[in-house]
């Protein structure tokens, strides 16, 4: 049975293979199981190469400094990438004061690692770790343990102290929330579903009885009122059309009008009435409107379309339809000429059945296409991040540069390439199912072999005293800043429970506490403001905790 020994303790290419692969099977096998409702997920991984590593596992020591930087950069780009597309329009929003809250709750965390430091006398780089952990932030572990490195300092205490006060980082959030929830909470702080979304469309039906727009067409109209609408269809004397610039608007008309929440009553003070009718609810049938005219989802599949702008493809003057709105990772965006069309948009296509054929086969409108990732932009965007993220930034007050590192650097290319590459011809568009596998097998890797690293000497932390004062600390960090930030966020600036709890998961860093505020409250308002604040908290932990090791240590 030597064979068998060595194939686990020799430290070899295959032994790392093997090892690793064991701890992340094993870790996401449990992480299924819930306690409480509550489930670890991935997280379960990081847990799963703790109790390898206590157990004698290991690998060689380059090999586990590849997979862990590996799998940490591919999961913070394939991340950037997901939310690039809806990133900078959800600052329009509201995202500048969730921004701001969840930038609050991270200064607070980090000013009380700083007062236990200067109060204890205990090492900066300790502290660091303790606050990672607390803050569930293992991207910012990355970027402390890179600086240390840079100092030519031991990283070993810091990787312990994270790994120490994880496991409490993650049920104390959602601990917070319940306390919250049971103290400050009142009825009108929960949402209904449904009430708010980034960039959400609203459909309304107008009358055009408003005298000051009798006999103007619908080009003059919108550059007389300076907000943006779309309008689907237009009923004069019993007939429907699909309107263009040029039509003219004639007392009586009824308009179906594609506009914003923000916008629509600008959009009913100029046409006159608003009829009460709702055209917002999921279950609408479009095509048992009219007989003549029917609405079809079209999605944007030829690499030809993807960079172009909606405008200059003539659609609607070519063959006599009108696209109201544009369905892109999730988010309804109005259907504007200088709208940027992407690989994988959905557009909603209002028309006679011929024409819309016609459209189809202009922009592809073939899912089969988009199922193979562009691994080259993955690859290219993967270099460039790494290259933003050793770029020396020098500081005033730092006798060193701070670097965004593995984890700051490639998230800033992947949101930027997500955003802005279809301008430039890139095709960015990944299937959710491929984009979640990248990322799952990025994060799994990065936890393994930081838990595989921490093992070791998990056990024998925790029985000291310096452990119990890492997880008390570590507590404390992590309950503080939520238990202060619910109430300003909620009573000062006026955000409902739901976002409320999505800010701060995302300033945290803990998907688990979104899953619970998720599986708690109605709507998907915690996912859209956690999406809003996790790149910028990311990226402002991971410099921060470089900013606490070179200036204090």
């Amino acid at each position: 049975m030597d064979w068998l020994e060595n194939l686990f303790f020799e430290q070899t290419p295959l032994q790392a293979l093997l090892v690793l692969g064991l701890i992340i099977a094993v870790g996401l096998g449990l992480g299924k199981l819930r306690i409480g409702g509550i489930s670890l997920g991935v997280t379960f991984v990081f847990f799963a190469g703790i109790l390898a590593g206590h157990l004698g596992l290991a690998i060689d020591p380059a090999m586990l400094s590849y997979a862990e930087s590996f799998g940490l950069v591919l999961f913070v780009y394939e991340l950037g990438l997901k939310v690039g597309p809806g990133f900078f329009s959800s600052f329009r929003q509201g995202g500048v004061k969730l921004n701001l809250l969840a930038l609050a709750v991270i200064v607070l965390g980090s000013l009380m690692a700083l007062a236990f430091s200067f109060q204890s006398g205990q090492n900066i780089a300790d502290l660091v770790g303790v606050l990672c952990g607390a803050s569930t932030n293992t991207p910012a572990l990355g970027a402390a343990q890179q600086s240390l490195q840079q100092l030519g300092l031991p990283v070993g205490n810091t990787a312990l102290a994270c790994a120490v006060t994880y496991p409490l980082g993650v049920v104390g959030v959602i601990l917070a929330f319940v306390i919250i929830r049971k103290t400050i909470v009142r009825k009108s702080d929960i949402a209904p579903a449904g009430s708010t979304e980034v960039n959400h469309t609203y459909i309304a039906t107008f009358r055009v009885t408003n005298p000051a727009v009798f006999d103007m067409d619908i080009k003059s109209v919108s550059a007389l009122s300076h907000c943006h609408f779309v309008i689907s269809r237009l009923w004069h004397d019993g007939k429907v059309t699909i309107p263009n610039s040029d039509t003219v608007l004639a007392k009586g008309d009824r308009l179906l009008a594609v506009t914003t929440d923000k916008e629509q009553p600008e959009l009913r003070m100029i046409f006159g009435t608003q009829e009460e009718k709702d055209w917002n609810k999921d279950d609408i049938d479009w095509n048992s409107i009219d007989s003549s005219l029917v609405s079809r989802h079209l999605v944007v599949s030829r690499p030809e379309i993807n960079g172009k702008k909606l405008g200059s493809l003539r659609l609607r003057n070519s063959y006599g339809i009108n696209i109201s709105r544009v369905s892109r990772a999730g988010v309804q965006l109005l259907a504007t000429p200088d709208l940027v069309l992407q690989l994988g948009d959905r557009l909603t296509v209002v028309g006679e059945q011929k024409a819309i054929d016609n459209v189809a086969k202009i922009l592809g409108n073939t899912d089969a296409q988009l199922k193979d990732p562009n691994l080259a932009v993955i690859f290219i965007g993967i270099v460039l991040g790494i290259l933003l993220g050793a770029v020396p930034i020098a500081l005033p007050g730092l006798s060193s540069p701070v670097r965004m590192g593995l984890a700051g650097g490639p998230m800033i290319v992947g949101i930027l390439i997500g955003r802005f590459g279809p301008k430039f011809h890139l095709v960015t568009y990944t299937t959710r199912s491929a984009n979640l596998m990248l990322r799952g097998i990025g994060l799994s890797l990065f936890l393994a072999c930081l838990g595989l690293d921490a093992g070791a000497g998990f056990l024998d932390t925790i029985m000291r005293a310096d452990g119990l004062i890492w997880i008390g600390q570590g507590f404390l960090i992590t309950v503080i800043p939520v238990l202060i930030m619910a109430p300003v966020a909620m009573r000062a600036c006026h955000l409902d429970f739901g976002t409320a709890c999505g800010m701060l998961s995302g300033a945290m860093a803990n998907p688990m506490a979104l899953s619970y505020a998720n599986d708690t409250l109605p709507g998907d308002n915690a996912a859209v403001s956690y999406a809003t604040v996790y790149p910028m908290t990311m990226v402002a932990r991971v410099i921060i905790a470089q900013i606490l090791v070179l200036s204090f240590i």
